[in-house]
């Protein structure tokens, strides 16, 4: 039993509430137990200046990721003119998660920037992060469909989730207070087929055996698909329709 009451193979309590501003294509707001973040997906008409100077009219799609500064204690500094290493690296995997399932030539010459604010932080952030920016970027992609003409943009669903190893014993889904003692620690990113988009972990104290990375895989596997459904019962009639219901 966790301090929060959870076992070890359980997520956090999951609340979702779609569409929670009005000015972008797509948002949510996500809790997942203390960790609390907001989800917003904008549509640009046009590509990159990277993208132009190729001659590459096809979509792109990108993350940005910041922690307000209450949603930590002590406050977190303003990212300004300089954003931190944490940051740049967070951002750049969500995209890269986000990314995964985009067919970029169907979404056409237009940029869809998926925001990612935390706050409130206990651990996961950059998890939920991916998880709800799919639900916002799945909602900004059904609001095109009008104009849409190449076929299926999304080609899948992505959703992410922390694992580790605490005082010996796989856990999955991560708060702060067991993040902070984790003998392994891993962020799993994957899709609803369940194929592997990104693994990212370490062995903070000792090295594990491939055992342990094998439950450690399959938590993982579990808990993502216990979000892919909360995904798809979130969006509706947003689901797209080529992922089946």
């Amino acid at each position: 039993m966790r301090n929060d009451g959870r076992q070890a193979a359980d997520l956090r309590p999951v609340t979702i509430q779609r569409r929670f501003t009005s000015a972008a294509a797509g948002s949510v707001l996500l809790q997942a137990g203390g960790t609390m973040v907001l989800c917003t997906a904008s549509v640009e008409e046009g590509v990159p200046p990277w993208k132009k100077a190729q001659q590459d009219l096809t979509g792109w799609v990108t993350g940005e990721y910041s922690m307000l500064p209450g949603s930590t204690s002590p406050r977190k500094r303003r990212d300004r003119e300089k954003v931190d290493g944490r940051t740049t690296e967070i951002q750049r995997l969500i995209g890269r998660s986000l990314r995964s399932v985009v067919d970029m030539a169907a979404l056409g010459p237009r940029t869809i920037t998926i925001d990612c604010d935390v706050l409130q932080a206990d651990g996961g952030t950059r998890t939920l992060c991916i998880t709800g920016g799919f639900i916002a970027l799945a909602e900004a992609v059904h609001s095109l469909s009008a104009v849409l003409t190449g076929g299926p943009v999304l080609t899948g669903s992505v959703a992410a989730v922390s694992v580790g190893i605490v005082g010996g014993v796989p856990l999955l889904d991560l708060d702060y207070s067991e993040d902070v003692r984790a003998d392994v620690d891993f962020n799993v990113v994957m899709t609803g087929r369940g194929e592997f988009v990104e693994v990212q972990g370490t062995a903070e104290r000792a090295p594990f055996t491939r055992d342990l990375l094998n439950q450690q895989l399959a938590l993982a596997q579990s808990g993502i698909e216990r979000l892919t459904q909360l995904q798809r019962g979130t969006l509706g009639t947003a689901w797209p329709a080529n992922l089946g219901g």
